[in-house]
């Protein structure tokens, strides 16, 4: 073999592994829209998929941490616009949160919608995740997942704990600073409070909205604090402990980027009760 040929082959070679991946990646869209429409046929709704993973770039190989955006509620609000009035809407969320520009309008135009509005959370949906959620008619949980508080951050530190900086030293000993943050970070609270009892008085009463509205924007308790299913059913919620098989296959066409190493491994097939392992 002479060299000329030697270096067709080996670009042929670069060349075929470098479209694997794009191959790949076509291979599992194409696998997650056909199993969204298979459930959007069982269920007779449209299927809105709102899942952030931690994404990893190509070549660069380090992570990514995604949250709703803007982009995100451009897209939602384009599904709904596409949506006829009298055709129910399901949302699977999956995601820590975002901007509340974002989720607040995602969870308005859900509101809006005339058909009914299930949102689906097989994991987990905080902050601005949650914030979307209790704008549906219906919540189906797994038994395991949760929900979060909706108390805003400002610059990363809880909004609740900047004002008690201004509640609990002399305001000499407070630099300007934290001040103006203390401002923002009242101003915050009372808008998502607002938000929140908007969102939900056509379930609650305007009593209990504003109690839940203020119990979830306050800073009682930190911003990862799960609320599982029978806590949220506690609180009037319209909850559900119970989660379509389907949903959670279509979790499995959003992978995670493999680690070298596994953090978690297991055989992948059901156990049947009653037999030997």
């Amino acid at each position: 073999m002479d060299q000329g040929s030697f270096f067709q082959i080996l670009w042929l070679v670069l060349i075929v592994f470098s479209l694997i991946p794009f191959l790949r990646q076509r291979r599992l869209e194409f696998s997650r829209l056909n199993l969204m429409r298979s459930i959007e046929r069982k269920r007779g709704a449209r299927l809105v998929a709102l899942i952030h993973r931690q994404e990893t770039m190509s070549f660069l190989g380090f992570p990514i941490s995604r949250y709703i955006d803007i982009e995100d509620s451009e897209q939602v609000l384009r599904a709904i616009r596409l949506t006829p009035d009298d055709m129910p809407i399901d949302v699977i969320l999956h995601t820590p949160g975002g901007l509340v520009l974002a989720a607040e309008q995602i969870a308005r135009a859900l509101k809006r919608h005339p058909a009914k509005v299930s949102v689906l959370i097989p994991h987990y949906a905080m902050s601005g995740g949650t914030l979307i959620a209790l704008a549906a008619d219906e919540i189906l949980l797994d038994e395991n997942a949760v929900l979060g508080p909706v108390d805003p951050q400002i610059e990363r530190y809880p909004a609740s704990s900047i004002l008690r900086v201004l509640r609990d030293k002399p305001i000499k000993e407070i630099d300007d600073q934290t001040i103006i943050l203390a401002d923002v970070a009242e101003k915050a609270i009372r808008q998502v409070e607002d938000s929140l009892v908007d969102i939900l008085r056509d379930r609650l009463s305007e009593e209990d909205a504003r109690d839940l509205a203020k119990k979830l924007s306050d800073g009682r308790w930190t911003h990862d604090h799960p609320l599982m299913c029978e806590a949220l059913q506690g609180m009037g919620l319209p909850v559900s402990c119970q989660m379509p098989e389907d949903v959670y296959l279509l979790m499995e066409y959003y992978p995670q980027p493999v680690r070298k190493t596994p953090s978690v491994e297991f055989v992948p097939v059901p156990y049947k009760k009653g037999k030997e392992v």
